[in-house]
């Protein structure tokens, strides 16, 4: 077991291979935390809690009586007065309980007072993962997880937590749940129900987060700890291109290879908050959850919400270290998809060479072209459905456009894979245009108060999910739309933030639940679909990398990173991705030039080599290459097919900062063996006389010699990762080098 609790302590510790996790039943019976970090063996690290009586931090009324009664036998009350809430660390913070810092858990119960203070009642230590109703979480059996729960309970209203944490110690992964049990005989409104606290005793720590904007997501943004409160989060609905529910806490000097670096992670696609509180006595306290603003969860007597998972992960050996945890444990405990493990085809999708004008003679001549070149897949984008010929028309119409297929939808798939290529098309469920049949006849099923004209965007409104009547008609219209072909891949959008959030179907008092039921309506929804399609590729899109969270990659193993496909661009985008998730979730395609977005230009090659840095495939028109463009894409194609176990499964390590290097970017994969890898470098500046381009390699075994293609070199894996690598001389804007090294 990788849990234990020592009684007479009373102290639960979680290990895993290199960290250890400890909290503990202080006096009084609150559940305080003691320790995260470092592994430590046989230890009660409860010493560390600093006793002091603060002013103005006041103390439970049961330290307040043993205070009287020292008082009255002649002892010093320092030591009592010392015990508060304002300044113990603790695993589940509550609001009104004397603690003054963020909150956890905040409770209107029916008398309208809103005091709630947890006290341990009872605990259960068992073998395999807890799960969590309607909610993602990571999985596995009872060979590779352990589970501790926790149950906390208000001695006054009866209001019971239990806290959920999961080991899965071969990763160093720790994760954190919370279920709210009302055991009251009154309801009780939520106002504010998060997943985790977790404390630090200093304040010497950098925040980690990754900031963006739609076509430039993820960019990371490091700072150091200022007193009061720093947050990131999102109120639009989805996680979010702004900020991603993923954040690191790590020591000043950290780098990647050096480092105590915590990681958060937030199992959820809607609204997020994650608040980092420096507090008076230069603590350090973190909670990450369901963003409270507009949220309020009315709970009937023995009703019961459930917080959804946060994974967390410690590193004692820098950022690359933290970021491997993740891709290994996504990977294998995340996402539960067969195509997790077997190998994902090469695609091209139509949208960036035909926007909606196409039709199947388009089509078809895309798939003979790519088809000659090495492609598997030809994927249909946006504009084959309903009326849909601009993207204010026809969304919720899932019906075939038969204008635009001379012999219908399952012809034109049919054509395809006889040319022995596979077949996918685009969908985007959750919206639905006023120009449409659905709308004309169900306006009621969107979000909004009818009385209210409402905010607009991309001419799209948003159907209310949390109802069972929309999730059933978009299930049975798409899937009749995949049964009528062989289709073998979906592409799944989302195009605008949530406003008007607001249900017909809920009554005043739950209209705070509107926003987390629609997000469990579409878990729902994308379950439906994973349960009778397991062996279709979903992929995820929010206007590219909008929901772009670990929640959407339990149902889907993939999501289309970015809308911005220029290759310098995504360089930024996913370095700043490979923090948190790992490379085979990782949407990313060789798009034209001038590109779209940016209209710069940069060769094939270049390119290409970025796109390997995730799924690869293309998005542009095949048909207009030249023939030197056309055989540069066929080597691409089968160098990607050869490269592919180790890209997509070995171990990634991002070899340049593009802070701190401005003249090229450098990523590298390592196979598990450590025989193997894969060096990408790409020139972000061309200089004239210019200086050595020089940069290290990470990962390889220091004793064992390697050859390095391209630079006809054997050496030890000490060289190149102490002496390094020198570019070959090349003029030109963006050029880009491929190295094989391999093991001799």
């Amino acid at each position: 077991m990788a849990i234990y609790y020592d009684e007479d302590a009373k102290v639960f510790t979680l290990q895993t291979r290199h960290s250890t996790y400890q909290s503990g039943i202080g006096k009084y019976g609150y559940l305080l935390h003691l320790y995260y970090g470092a592994k430590v063996e046989g230890e009660d690290m409860s010493y560390l809690i600093y006793k002091d009586d603060r002013g103005f931090s006041g103390n439970p009324y049961e330290a307040y009586m043993e205070e009287e009664q020292a008082f009255l036998a002649g002892v010093k009350p320092d030591a009592i007065r010392s015990y508060s809430m304002d300044t113990y660390p603790q695993e589940y913070s509550t609001f009104g309980s004397g603690d003054f810092r963020s909150s956890c858990l905040a409770v209107r119960f029916a008398d309208g007072s809103q005091t709630t203070e947890l006290r341990y009642r009872s605990h259960r230590i068992y073998r395999g993962k807890y799960a969590l109703p309607g909610l993602p979480a990571m999985w596995g059996d009872e060979t590779e997880w352990d589970t501790l729960e926790i149950t906390l309970q208000d001695p006054y209203s009866g209001l019971e937590t239990v806290l959920l944490y999961g080991v899965l110690e071969a990763y160093d992964i720790i994760t954190r749940a919370a279920c709210i049990v009302n055991r009251s005989t009154e309801p009780v409104d939520l106002e504010r129900a998060l997943s985790m606290c977790l404390e630090h005793p200093d304040a010497n720590l950098d925040f980690i987060s990754f900031y963006g904007r739609h076509n430039m997501e993820r960019q990371l943004h490091r700072c150091p700890l200022r007193h009061g409160k720093q947050s990131v989060g999102s109120v639009r609905g989805t996680s979010s291109h702004h900020y991603n529910p993923f954040i690191i806490l790590c020591e000043p000097g950290a780098n990647e290879d050096y480092g105590g670096c915590y990681g958060m992670s937030f199992v959820y696609s809607g609204n997020f908050l994650a608040e980092i509180e420096l507090d008076q006595i230069n603590q350090t306290r973190c909670v990450m959850g369901i963003h409270p603003e507009g949220f309020c969860w009315r709970l009937d007597p023995e009703e019961s919400f459930t917080a959804p998972e946060v994974v967390l992960s410690y590193s004692p050996a820098g950022l690359t270290a933290l970021s491997q945890n993740y891709h290994q444990a996504y990977r294998s405990h995340l996402i539960a998809s067969r195509w997790s493990r077997e190998r994902r085809p090469v695609l091209i999708n139509n949208w960036e060479a035909t926007k909606f004008d196409f039709n199947d003679q388009k089509l078809l001549a895309i798939a003979r072209e790519a088809k000659d070149l090495g492609i598997e897949m030809l994927v249909m984008d946006d504009g084959w459905f309903g009326n849909r010929d601009y993207d204010r028309r026809g969304l919720g119409d899932w019906f075939v456009n038969e204008k635009k297929f001379s012999n219908g939808l399952t012809a034109l798939i049919d054509s395809v894979n006889e040319l022995g290529m596979k077949f996918g098309i685009w969908v985007e469920p959750e919206m639905v245009n006023e120009d449409s049949e659905l709308f004309r006849k169900h306006p009621d099923w969107c979000l909004g108060a009818p009385w209210r004209k409402g905010v607009y965007s991309r001419g799209q409104r948003v159907l209310d999910l949390s109802r069972t009547e929309v999730r059933d008609y978009l299930f049975d219209a798409i899937g009749a739309v995949l049964d009528s072909g062989n289709i073998e891949y979906v592409k799944w959008d989302m195009n605008r933030s949530l406003t008007d959030v607001w249900s017909a179907k809920l009554t005043p008092e739950r209209q705070g639940e509107a926003g987390h039921r629609y997000v469990l309506g579409l878990y729902e929804l994308m379950e439906r679909f994973k349960q009778k399609y397991p062996d279709i590729l979903f992929e995820s899109c929010s206007g590219g990398g909008g929901r772009f969270d670990a929640g959407m990659l339990y149902y889907m193993p993939q999501i289309w990173c970015s809308d911005n496909t220029d290759a310098i661009d995504r360089i930024r985008i996913q370095y700043g991705t490979s923090f948190g998730y790992p490379i085979n979730a990782v949407g990313a395609h060789v798009s034209v030039v001038p590109n779209q977005q940016t209209g710069r230009v940069t060769p094939l090659a270049a390119r290409g080599a970025v796109a390997m840095a995730g799924t690869f495939g293309y998005e542009l028109d095949i048909t207009q290459m030249t023939d030197a463009e056309k055989q540069c894409v066929k080597e691409q194609v089968a160098d990607f097919k050869r490269y592919y176990e180790v890209i997509q499964y070995g171990r990634y390590y991002r070899l340049t900062d593009p802070e701190e290097r401005k003249d090229i970017a450098a990523w590298s994969f390592v196979s598990e063996d450590q025989a193997r890898a894969l060096i990408f470098v790409v020139v972000l500046h061309a200089q004239a006389n210019a200086p050595a381009l020089r940069f290290k390699a990470k990962g390889l075994q220091p004793d064992r010699i390697y050859s390095v293609s391209g630079l006809n070199l054997q050496v030890s894996g000490a060289a190149l990762m102490h002496g390094g690598l020198v570019l070959p001389k090349k003029k030109g804007d963006y050029i880009s080098f491929t190295f094989e090294v391999e093991a001799t």
